[in-house]
């Protein structure tokens, strides 16, 4: 390796590290605020349940619900963004909060990080957080049969796997513990998703004029992930759990029936085109999908929660879910 490729893997590591950083900053900085105390909103939480039974941090999931009923309420997975390399469910209280005030059960769950753990560990975890719920959400006061199954990002890339899961009859393993639980999702709410994570390059040859920065990060969440960067979309069965967006382009017939979705995203997100492609595959195959597109907005605006636009893609969340999962 010439000094040149020892350069560029520095630099492309620290962009990498910026980016993380900012967003565990802005986390840490939001929770100092006395309005992000969960009790303000009438919310508690229960943190670091194991879904399971290793003792490894990257299987606990922290439990938000609110405090002003003891009526059952719809269960919600949440699953955290991060290029399924950074950031966890402690940086993500946000989304726990906002959706126990919406009167659900949140489960927002850890999994395993790439490098050091590759696809598919990522989805492995989250199938097997989705069967804990399945299984035990009942005993926090979750209605399991009104699961919702959310998240931003790569954890919108999980979400919309785990779902590919609950729908159709797959060989691999972690697919048929989802399948066997028989909880189909009521709703799913990927946002801003990176719904195909092989051919990064897809997004650049689309658009020349993005930023080397932000094409950089792109192609760091595939290779931290799949470990490769010529990875062959569906050269592989299994790679659909790390490409659900090409499962439904595909329009394969699911053994069960696909749930309602909703797809918020910014105009200014680089990943916008695979919120545009997922909204039109749903289409085709009679889903109901909810799409939403947010003038200007960047990559998890919604984090943002003191913003007009964020507040908006909030307001319409709210509203699909009042659609969809009666609470």
């Amino acid at each position: 390796m010439g000094p040149m490729s020892i350069l560029e893997r520095v630099r492309k590591r620290a962009g990498g590290k910026v980016v993380e950083g900012f967003f565990r900053g802005m986390a840490g900085l939001g929770q100092m605020h006395p309005r992000a105390r969960p009790a303000r909103h009438g919310v508690e939480v229960l943190r670091d349940i194991p879904y399971l039974a290793d003792g490894k941090p990257e299987h606990l999931l922290d439990v938000y619900r609110p405090t002003t009923t003891k009526e059952k309420l719809p269960a919600l997975l949440y699953v955290h963004g991060g290029g399924f390399h950074i950031l966890s469910k402690d940086t993500h209280w946000v989304m726990g909060i906002a959706l126990a005030r919406a009167r659900f059960v949140v489960f927002s769950i850890n999994y395993r990080l790439a490098p050091a753990n590759r696809f598919p560990a990522a989805i492995e975890d989250v199938c097997d957080a989705y069967r804990w719920v399945a299984e035990h959400g009942h005993e926090y006061g979750a209605d399991v049969s009104q699961l919702v199954v959310a998240g931003e990002s790569a954890g919108a890339n999980l979400a919309t796997a785990v779902t590919v899961a609950a729908c159709f009859e797959r060989s691999e393993p972690w697919a048929q513990r989802v399948f066997d639980t028989g909880v189909v999702p009521k709703a799913v709410m990927p946002a801003c998703g990176i719904l195909q994570v092989s051919d990064a390059q897809r997004f650049a040859r689309r658009r020349p004029d993005m930023p080397k920065f932000v094409g950089d990060r792109i192609e760091e969440v595939m290779v931290a992930y799949l470990g490769s960067r010529d990875t062959v979309p569906g050269s592989r069965p299994e790679l659909d759990f790390c490409d659900p967006l090409l499962v439904f382009e595909r329009r394969e017939k699911p053994a069960r029936t696909i749930p309602p979705f909703f797809v918020p995203c910014g105009t200014a997100d680089p990943l916008l085109d695979d919120s545009r492609r997922l909204a039109s595959a749903l289409r085709v195959m009679n889903v109901v999908v909810d799409e939403k597109y947010y003038p200007g907005e960047v990559h998890a605006f919604h984090a943002f929660v003191f913003r007009a636009q964020a507040r908006k893609c909030w307001n319409d969340t709210y509203a699909f879910l009042d659609q969809h999962v009666p609470r």
